[in-house]
């Protein structure tokens, strides 16, 4: 599965090694890890796409029995189902029940886990020194010191072994463990699971592995029954990491000289984005140009001008893609940690993979494998360009890297990567660095992952990970640390042999990729026609607008395998196609299934503009008394809100030439929120192209700042592009019926 920005319960069978823990308790590791196996099929129920847990390697659709060997408390014949891509989710459900009544939960070995947690005698099962091993261990998970192991406790487990789970699972998964429904976990209970695992000889050394486990903070508690999921876990390396990236991105910047530089050590991090200011450049270093920088408040700010400035920042950072929905403005006034990390680290990761893009890049080609088309390179996620571009170096020392976390611990990779990008002197003005390699056999892992980035520090390449992450395979981190090496030294040609064609990503299929990315679709969409080609997400997008969407008998599910794959993508394909002529009643003539699957680049973005199309009406229609919302609708409202305001502007259509000047729009903006707009910035009277996008690039800017969140481009006002305007008129009616 890609990542990029989802959710959904790792696979259990590759989770550990792309994730490797060094740090962490291997008993708590295997403790989270078998509860997330059986965890598998229950999350179906609640997000039924892209589940990559099942792992058994059959074709799809295919159901199979296995033998599940006689734990301790397990019976000798028991049997579980698994099941594979393909199968329906009703299927998978039913299986699953057949599946409980055979092997109760939890699995395998922890069969007799289950039915010896209350009224047991641990004394002759567990010796005193383990029981000391044991009470240690359920110390450092019971942060609250309680002598339980509640919901919010949980929670903070899963977040340190790199799972982390929504409340409704915590929750979910703390009653399956509860046999008493007391909503804890008991040390007697705690101690079932530290015996079955001794047994299994999987928590050797786990003591010395707990006085290691560093680096998470846990924030935040209340009740565990809580809808809101109460205990949040940060990692100080993330904050450490993103402090020390601001400080040095925007260490010239005069506007943010109050917070710089943030101290990465204290939390100065979350107090630092609290006016917006901050937030509003971060954005504009990683997509240059999104907020026009006229519009920021920066100086005598009051609670109102620093309330605009975080919509500002939240309405222009899901217009490059980055998911807010559960992020308020109050959020980041209050320095929320968990929400302020999530947020930078989805603005950061959008500007280092810019670049990282056929389409930006040609000399990606190189990357090409034998065999591969363009097509199918083009359809890599930067994170998988990033593997192979790696391996590329690597390859030429015989070498090869297959994840940014365990492969990379002893710094051996980078050692070598760093040698194969480094400049060589044959380009002028670019002198040539030898990298030194003798701290390649310094025998400490931290002092060799030191000297490693000293190395890169003289390529300016030393950014986002300190030793203690190389070592300890943050894979987040490593990623941005090999982002910043190839974007600086990416030691690539583009191959002159052959004629490449690579189309740029239009302004249009830029806004709809960025639309559907902040809805929180999964995968996160990097190529529009390649990601849409199985439909998932177009079926995700279905159940915004409110059209059901049956996952369980009409939907083939991930991940699709063997030579019918692509047959189970077109028959999503076609159901997309029918839901949209059938149940949502789009003008879908001439378009089938194979469309969408062959990426019909016309025939797909027919659909996709139907979707947000609906999707922004029915903002509309919520706001106000059901009243189908449409052109009409939207062109009269906006023509009173003007004349109301005693302004002289209107418009016809949302074709109307005088759109181009983006007076309309502005004054729409000051009729909503009377002196917002500073006329003085706004160009009139005969209008060059310059001029018009002048005018364009603060009115959507300022539109985002009232708190219209607009996708569209200051270009689309400037050409008059019909669709993009209507969203944009649309956008500001439903900015004003909400104060109404």
């Amino acid at each position: 599965m890609r990542g990029g920005g989802g959710g959904g319960i790792p696979a259990c069978t590759d989770w550990q090694q792309q994730h490797s823990l060094t740090v962490h308790t291997q008993l708590l590791i295997k403790f989270a890890e078998q509860i997330i196996c059986n965890l598998q099929l229950s999350q179906l129920k609640h997000n039924r796409l892209y589940l990559t847990c099942l792992t058994d390697r059959t074709a799809p659709g295919r159901r199979q029995r296995r033998r599940v060997g006689r734990g301790r408390g397990g019976s000798e014949g028991a049997e579980r189902f698994s099941y594979t891509g393909g199968v329906s989710g009703r299927k998978r459900d039913r299986g699953a029940e057949r599946g409980r009544q055979r092997d109760s939960f939890p699995p395998g070995g922890f069969t007799e886990l289950h039915q010896r947690t209350s009224g047991v005698r641990m004394s002759t099962q567990v010796s005193a020194e383990e029981m000391e091993e044991i009470t240690e261990a359920f110390q450092k998970v019971d942060v609250d010191g309680n002598g339980y192991i509640c919901a919010s406790e949980l929670g903070t487990l899963f977040h340190e072994v790199r799972c982390p789970m929504a409340g409704y699972q915590i929750r979910e998964l703390l009653q399956k463990l509860d046999r008493n429904n007391d909503s804890h976990i008991s040390l007697d209970e705690f101690t079932a699971i530290f015996k079955d695992l001794k047994d299994d000889k999987l928590a050797q050394g786990f003591k010395t592995a707990l006085n290691k486990k560093e680096g998470i903070v846990a924030i935040g508690g209340t009740s565990e029954i809580s809808s809101e999921g109460t205990q949040h876990s940060i990692s100080e390396q993330e904050r450490f990491a993103f402090a020390n990236y601001i400080n040095s991105s925007l260490e010239k910047d005069p506007d943010c000289q109050h917070v710089l530089p943030i101290n990465p050590n204290t939390e100065a991090l979350f107090k630092a984005v609290a006016d917006g200011i901050l937030l509003c450049k971060l954005i504009n270093l990683s997509v240059p140009d999104t907020i026009d920088e006229r519009t920021i408040n920066k100086k005598k700010l009051t609670p109102f001008t620093i309330q605009e400035n975080l919509n500002l920042a939240l309405n222009s950072a899901s217009a490059i893609g980055c998911q807010v929905v559960n992020i308020g403005a109050q959020d980041l006034k209050e320095g929320k940690p968990h929400l302020v990390l999530g947020l930078l680290w989805q603005i950061i990761k959008i500007g280092l993979f810019a670049d990282i893009e056929l389409s930006r890049n040609e000399a990606i080609a190189a990357l090409l494998e034998e065999g591969e088309s363009l097509e199918e390179l083009m359809k890599l996620s930067p994170e998988e360009l990033l593997l192979r571009w790696a391996n590329f170096h690597l390859k030429k020392v015989g070498m090869s890297l297959s994840n940014f976390s365990g492969d990379i611990k002893d710094s051996k990779a980078y050692y070598h990567l760093l040698q194969q990008i480094a400049p060589d002197g044959s380009k002028e003005d670019v002198p040539r660095v030898d990298i030194d390699m003798s701290g390649v056999y310094e025998k400490d892992l931290m002092k060799r992952a030191d000297c490693m980035l000293v190395q890169a520090d003289r390529l300016d390449c030393r950014q986002f990970v300190t030793a203690t992450d190389v070592v300890s395979g943050n894979a987040k981190l490593n990623m941005a640390f090999v982002a910043t090496l190839f974007n600086k030294h990416p030691a690539l040609t583009k191959p002159e042999d052959q004629d490449w064609n690579v189309a740029s990503e239009t302004r249009e299929e830029r806004t709809f990729r960025n639309w559907m990315n902040s809805l929180g679709v999964n995968p996160h969409v990097h190529h529009i026609y390649g990601d849409l080609m199985d439909a998932m997400v177009i079926l995700q997008l279905y159940e915004k607008i409110k059209v059901p969407v049956d996952w369980d008998s009409r939907v083939n599910l991930p991940p699709f395998k063997g030579g019918g794959g692509h047959l189970k993508k077109i028959e999503n394909c076609n159901y997309a196609v029918e839901l949209g002529k059938n149940k949502a009643g789009f003008s879908l003539v001439g378009i089938g299934g194979q469309d969408l699957y062959d990426g019909n680049e016309t025939l797909t973005l027919a659909l996709v503009w139907q979707l947000m199309r609906r999707y922004t009406l029915n903002i509309l229609e919520n706001l106000g008394d059901g009243e189908v919302a449409g052109d009409d609708l939207i062109i009269a409202w906006v023509n009173k809100t003007l004349a109301e305001a005693g302004k002289s502007s209107s418009i016809k259509s949302f074709k109307d030439k005088t759109i181009s000047t983006s007076l309309p729009v502005l004054d729409l903006i000051d009729s909503l929120q009377p002196q917002s707009v500073n006329f003085e910035l706004v160009k009139t009277g005969s209008l060059s192209d310059e001029d018009k996008l002048d005018n364009a690039k603060y009115a959507v800017s300022m539109a985002r700042k009232i708190g219209a969140k607009v996708y569209a481009l200051p270009e689309d006002l400037v050409e008059v592009n019909q669709k993009m305007v209507m969203t944009i008129f649309a956008c500001l009616m439903g900015r004003g019926m909400k104060r109404a």
